[in-house]
Parts: C-alpha cells; structure tokens; sequence
C-alpha cells in the first residue's frame, strides 16, 4: 500500500515535533541520560535547581478491593456522579499457564466505576485486552490494551466502542503495548512501552505531541501516570524481577512544563505492587493487580487492593 503525499508528510512533521518536543522538556535542548535527565539536571529541595535528583522513601495503605480482579489500571471520574474508575486486566493465553491461573472463556474486560469507599457504582464492558492503563475524558473510557490487538479503545458510557487506534509513531503502523493512560487538559498521555516513554496525544487527530524519555537501566519497568494539582508527572517505575520479594517498584516526578526529572521514589519492602496511578484529595492513589511479569500468579499479599502512597 502507497503512502500519499500529504500523509507521509503528516508523518514527518509529527515526529519531528515529537523529536523536538523530547529535547525541549530536557532543560532547552540539553541530551537527556537514559534516565530522562538532562544535563545539569537535578537538585535543590524539589529537583528544580542544581545537583542530585532526590530520592525519597514511601509506603502504601490498603484501601478497599477492587469490585473483581485483576485491576491494573485507575482514572478519576471527573463527571458526576465523581468516584474511581477500575480498569480489569485478564490472563492471556499466552501468560496464563505462567501465572497458573484459569483463563476467562469471556475475554473482554471491564471498567468499573466505584466512589471513593469502594462501592459498585458503574460497569462497562470493552474488547480491551489484558488491559493495562486507562483514562476517563470526553465522556469516554480508554482503555489501553496490552495484548494483541493492542491500541486504545475509546468506549462511551453505554458500552459502545467510539475508536480503536494503535499508539502512534509505530513505522509499520502496529503501536506496541502500554502500561498507562491518562487524560490531562484535553491531551491523552500514553505510557507507550516501545517508545520506553510517556506519550502526549491529541486525541481527535491522533497527532503526537510530547514523548518524555521514563524507562531506565535500573529501573526498565515503565508503569501508569497520574498528574498531581501543580501539574507535575509521577510515573510508576521498577526493577525486572522474578518474586515479590525482589521487586524493587519506585515513582518519578518530573516538571509538568519542562519535562525534567524532580525526584524519585522508593516503595518500602513489603508495599503493595502499583499498576495504575491517580492524584486524588491530595495524594497518589495505585492498584495492587496481582498479575506481574516474573511473579508467580497473585504472589503479592496484596493482590486485588486499591491503596493510597504516603512519601515518607
């Protein structure tokens, strides 16, 4: 199939932008680390000025339980009647024999809604596969779907699917899986495995935007988003692991405007395991989903939790 004119040149443009845009959130064009920090990055109180990154310790608190499992993905309802989103991510057939656990003949997935205490509020059912990140935005669920066929579905509030579009910037148009998604200022952020990145797109043309460079030698495994009330980005980060006990999961917050790295995480021993991210009241909010790469199936004692994340 040929490509036209006007597409390939569509193309171009937008990665050049996304090139652009990359070294722009690098403190003015500076080469970035492969952690995302630019040259003379770092420092001070909050990572704002020179010096060392910060680190910083936190531990989680148990919420409620997910309505079913396993949830690997959160948004806020920002409509009424307000509450959480809960995104279900299956087993796949593939990883099922893995984890040892029964695959689900049925295998669309679904998003709950629950308020803040955990209560069944909403169910809607998506063709999203091993689901792994949402959003809520445009009175629409995304769903990010992390198996074959991979993409985002956008499905409104009665079930029916409005889109189903593969991350952009793949070069035989296939996008990869993710492990996050959210909607921020009327832009969706994708945290797009292939690209080991955060991901700004407009989500009416599909035009990528922004990609700010996450993933790590130390810490390669690239999770959920959340925006907190200034702006910023945390992004749940971790260490490849074979047990719950050698799991290392941490957070980055990086500069809602300029994409610098402000500070790291580290989840005390014994924390629950984040998959998806929010801000809420003041604080993170995370999901335990039971299902890890290396793990053994629920192998976390908190497998199915929703649970808040305290810095300490």
């Amino acid at each position: 199939m040929s490509m036209k004119r006007r597409d390939f040149l569509a193309a171009g443009l937008a990665l050049n932008f996304s090139s652009i845009a990359i070294a722009r959130a690098q403190q003015g064009g500076a080469t970035p680390d492969r952690a995302g920090r630019a040259a003379g990055d770092g420092g001070g109180g909050d990572g704002r000025g020179r010096g060392a990154t910060p680190t910083r310790s936190a531990k989680t608190t148990r919420m409620f339980k997910s309505p079913g499992l396993y949830p690997n993905a959160l948004a806020v309802m920002t409509d009424g009647p307000g509450g959480l989103w809960i995104g279900q991510q299956k087993v796949t057939p593939q990883n099922a024999p893995t984890y040892n656990l029964p695959l689900d003949p049925d295998r669309d997935e679904m998003a709950w809604l629950v308020d803040w205490n955990g209560k069944l509020l909403k169910s809607v059912q998506t063709h999203s596969r091993n689901t792994s990140g949402m959003a809520y935005g445009d009175g629409c669920v995304w769903m990010g779907a992390n198996t074959d066929p991979y993409g985002i579905f956008q499905v409104d509030m009665n079930g029916k699917q409005i889109t189903h579009r593969q991350i952009p910037l793949g070069i035989d148009g296939g996008g990869g899986g993710t492990h996050g998604v959210k909607w921020h200022d009327g832009k969706l952020w994708i945290a797009a495995l292939r690209l080991g990145g955060i991901l700004r797109v407009d989500p009416k043309t599909w035009v990528p935007e922004v990609l700010i460079r996450v993933s790590s030698e130390e810490r390669p495994r690239l999770h959920d988003v959340a925006f907190d009330d200034e702006g910023d980005i945390w992004v749940v980060t971790g260490n490849n692991s074979t047990s719950y006990a050698g799991g290392r999961a941490g957070l980055n917050k990086y500069d809602g405007k300029t994409g610098q790295l402000l500070m790291t995480v580290e989840l005390q021993p014994g924390s629950c395991d984040p998959h998806g991210l929010v801000w809420h009241d003041g604080r993170l909010v995370s999901c335990d989903a039971g299902i890890h790469p290396g793990w053994k199936g629920m192998e976390s004692p908190h497998t199915g939790y929703i649970f808040s994340i305290e810095l300490v």
